[in-house]
């Protein structure tokens, strides 16, 4: 059967008044925490579908969510008084560290997928390395422009988009001495650069732009091996590309709740599938489960279904944000 025919929507829910900005999966995939500007963090239990506990960051805000190793601690960057990022434990909704240095928003947050390391960027034009266990800043870049960043699947490099137009890597052991690779990538006026993903094998970086277009280039030699449109994004929303974890397909939301997904070796769309929501759609694909963020503030959770059977290896679940900025 096709991909399109394959999908149907299993629960909704509604637990935010205002735009969820971001969600993270637990390490043991058992759970997800999402992030909304209405200074919520939500917890939600993935194998029952339900949310099952609201904290609140009233004060700081909330963007950019990400667990750390543990299933009970996350991290996360401020969007109001100040552009600390700060470490919560969610067992007892109280402070363990807070990392303070950048000047101007973050706009990156990656946690490193080996260690209590993680990489922040900021509009400050810098990067910023981590560790849980310090609060002071282990290293620093700066940069010519906005940056994005990501680690790779085995934590050893990692990534920064500068200025929309190239793609720096860095050994983590020796990123003081400046990238060991330099990409430089056709500059395109009418969007920018909003992220950077590797595929899980490693092999591929995504770029995610506010654009209409996304490209996937090769991660050793930084050539473009294609450059994926087609799709609705006339307001510049920043809508957020994914591998599917086998890495063989790409993914993305559009502005009129569409979801787009190519195969990522020969660059041909395979599917257009129907989110059912008038408004954008984000994606968030995690080991055996996807999400998607759409302009309500509701979520709702897809299966795959295979000879009248759920095959919970290709598990579908989507969240969706009330983004009130967008008409």
């Amino acid at each position: 059967p096709k991909m399109a025919d394959t999908m149907s929507r299993r629960s909704v829910f509604r637990e935010n008044s205002d735009k969820i900005n971001c969600f993270d999966f637990s390490p043991n995939g058992e759970t997800v925490i999402s992030s909304s500007d209405d200074d919520s963090i939500v917890l939600y239990d993935c194998q029952e579908g339900k949310p099952k506990r609201t904290l609140y960051s009233k004060k700081y805000g909330v963007d950019l969510i990400r667990y750390t190793h543990a299933a009970n601690t996350v991290v996360y960057s401020s969007n109001k008084i100040d552009d600390t990022i700060r470490y919560l434990s969610l067992h007892d909704n109280k402070y363990i560290r807070y990392f303070p240095g950048h000047s101007k928003r973050v706009v990156a947050l990656s946690m490193s997928p080996v260690d209590d390391t993680f990489i922040s960027g900021s509009l400050d034009k810098t990067i910023r390395l981590w560790d849980l266990r310090s609060p002071n800043c282990q290293g620093l870049m700066h940069l010519q422009g906005k940056p994005v960043c990501s680690f790779d699947p085995e934590g050893l490099i990692f990534a920064a988009g500068v200025n929309s137009e190239m793609v720096k890597l860095y050994d983590l052991r020796s990123f003081d001495k400046g990238p060991f690779a330099t990409f430089k990538m056709q500059y395109d006026l009418t969007c920018e650069w909003t992220g950077l993903k590797f595929s899980n094998d490693g092999k591929l970086i995504l770029i995610s732009t506010n654009g209409s277009f996304i490209r996937l280039i090769d991660a050793f030699k930084g050539v473009v091996m294609h450059t994926f449109g087609g799709y609705a994004n006339s307001k510049a929303v920043t809508l957020e590309a994914s591998f599917t974890p086998d890495s063989q397909f790409i993914m993305i939301g559009s502005e009129d709740g569409k979801i787009h997904v190519w195969n990522g070796e020969s660059g041909i769309k395979v599917a257009v599938l129907d989110g059912k929501h008038t408004g954008p759609i984000t994606c968030y694909p995690h080991t055996v489960l996807f999400f998607l963020q759409t302009l309500d503030h509701c979520g709702a959770k897809w299966s795959e279904n295979v000879g009248g059977k759920q095959n919970y290896l290709t598990f579908i679940e989507y969240f969706c944000p009330y983004i009130k900025t967008l008409g």
